[in-house]
């Protein structure tokens, strides 16, 4: 390229950068950049983004050790023994954050996400029914295995359920019971349930489940059935945030029926996506047939992830974090969310329009629907729509089954989400409501409950 050419005097800003098919000949490394950096300008700014769970800031320092790690493979174990050690010490830590009875005894791995590690849980769980269920004399051919879980699952274990050929069982949620039901989710268990899940954080709701009570139903019905049904806690969400905060909440290993625990160290483990992980409190809750031995030192290293060639980088990622906060400045940072988060609830509920299902403290997240009749000519349709307009990507979404009449509205707040930036989405909302009531129109009114904005 003449470098004498401005950029946009060249024939590559003549043309559409989207491609249907290679061009012929090589474009600049600079002019290449820029046209296609320029190619994203009408994205949001993903800092503005409350639909996302997924981390939106690391520090300087975290992003120049990522960067300078990327041409890692995470599996190669015996070329990049150190990045191996440092897997091991994040296994070990999340694991100590857990409340892992035996460090000896336990086992788990990093994932491409928290997706991944629930199916590993999941297969884990499947494999470990069927050996059970033949020396129980349980026909494991002519009916499917299923799970349990409630109705405000994400959509991974739909997947996972499809995938490995499952029925899931799905406890309804209702008004009274925002979580799964205690009272309830027992009566979905059988011969063929291969364990039930627990969410540290509904997607919808930020709700915990009460996982202590449901070890207490699931300890009894082994106790009465001579079984050792299990409980997955899918903490994608809540697994990085309740021990912090928490710290007295029993919802994981000191619960003698949690057998297994994933996160989403793109979460509350503030890396960027994507990075999840995958706990089982004893090794004997995952069956030989899912680890895998790949050479490591000139012996053998146990692998049990799904995917093979990944970037070590976000493992790397999640080693800065812990090594550079601790645990009181993973403590600090949350706690600030969470305050956050509480701050924006209380604006959101002093509009005198919304009824508030989660305020913030147990993760950050605010979720509130309209009241019942409001005096008002528009919905939270058109509040995502006007508060988009000043930048904010805000989901409006109906709730799962039994409740895909109530449409409600979710702020998350993330570790990046500072007071300030509150404080500027407190502003926006009060005025976009403001534009609304003069407006005195609604553009969704017509429309059913659809989701408008990603629930992730």
């Amino acid at each position: 390229m003449n470098n004498n050419i401005p950029l946009f005097g060249s024939k590559q800003a003549e043309g559409n950068v989207i491609l249907k098919k290679l061009n012929q000949e090589s474009v600049e490394p600079e002019l290449a950049y820029r046209l296609i950096k320029d190619q994203l300008i009408d994205e949001g700014d993903a800092r503005q983004n409350m639909a996302t769970f997924c981390q939106t800031y690391m520090e300087p320092e975290a992003t120049k050790l990522m960067s300078e790690t990327f041409e890692k493979n995470a599996i190669d174990k015996s070329e990049y023994p150190s990045t191996a050690e440092i897997e091991e010490s994040c296994v070990n830590i999340i694991a100590d954050l857990w409340n892992a009875p035996d460090e000896d005894k336990k086992i788990g791995t990093s994932t491409v996400g928290s997706s991944e590690a629930c199916m590993l849980g999941g297969m884990a769980m499947k494999f470990r029914w069927r050996e059970e269920a033949r020396k129980r004399g349980v026909d494991v051919i002519n009916q499917k295995p299923n799970l349990v879980i409630s109705s405000g699952y994400q959509v991974c274990w739909e997947k996972f359920c499809v995938y490995w050929d499952i029925e899931m069982r799905t406890v309804p949620m209702d008004e009274q019971h925002m979580s799964i039901n205690i009272d309830k989710v027992m009566d979905y268990v059988d011969d063929y349930t291969i364990g039930i899940v627990g969410i540290l954080g509904i997607t919808y709701t930020g709700k915990y489940d009460d996982i202590k009570a449901l070890d207490a139903k699931v300890e009894a019905y082994n106790q009465q059935t001579g079984r050792e049904l299990g409980i997955h806690v899918d903490g994608a969400s809540g697994a990085m945030f309740a021990p912090f905060v928490f710290p007295d909440l029993e919802w994981d290993f000191r619960l003698k029926n949690v057998v297994s625990i994933n996160t989403s160290g793109h979460k509350y483990g503030l890396v960027y996506p994507g990075i999840g992980w995958i706990v089982w409190r004893d090794r004997k809750y995952l069956p030989e047939e899912l680890i895998f031995n790949v050479s490591y030192l000139g012996g053998s290293m146990p692998t049990m992830a799904i995917n093979f060639s990944r970037s070590a980088s976000q493992i790397l990622g999640q080693y800065y974090n812990f090594y550079r906060f601790g645990f009181d400045g993973y403590k600090e940072i949350h706690l600030r969310t969470q305050k956050v988060a509480m701050k924006v609830a209380q604006a959101v509920e002093d509009t005198d329009l919304f009824e508030i299902y989660n305020n913030g403290a147990n993760i950050p997240i605010v979720c509130y629907k309209l009241k019942e009749n409001p005096d008002i000519a528009w919905n939270l349709y058109d509040l995502a729509d006007r508060l988009q307009m000043k930048g904010w990507q805000v989901p409006a979404y109906p709730l799962p089954e039994d409740l895909d009449e109530v449409v409600i509205q979710r702020f998350v707040c993330r570790g990046d989400f500072g007071m300030n930036m509150a404080d500027a989405l407190i502003r926006d909302l009060n005025a976009s409501i403001t534009e609304l009531n003069k407006a005195n129109v609604s553009m969704h009114a017509n429309e059913g409950p659809h989701t408008q904005g990603f629930t992730h």
